[in-house]
């Protein structure tokens, strides 16, 4: 793995968190991660992920809540 690559994957897994856990935009996250262009961070994360950055929201995005639930019960 490259020194880009490694970076983009740290940022990346950084992104899915935020991802899961807020509802900031996908740019505003995109933002938090040092991608400037929102596109280039959405096709990266496709890339990646074999998800758009949407996609993995939608999928992904309850999980975290539902897993703290069982948690504490």
């Amino acid at each position: 793995m490259s020194p880009l690559q490694y970076v983009h994957h740290v940022r990346l897994e950084e992104a899915k968190q935020l991802l899961e856990g807020s509802e900031d935009s996908i740019e505003a996250i995109a933002g938090q991660m040092g991608y400037e262009d929102a596109g280039y961070f959405a096709r990266l994360f496709k890339r990646e992920v074999n998800l758009t950055p949407a996609q993995y929201r939608r999928r992904f995005a309850g999980l975290r809540e539902v897993l703290q639930q069982r948690r504490t019960a």
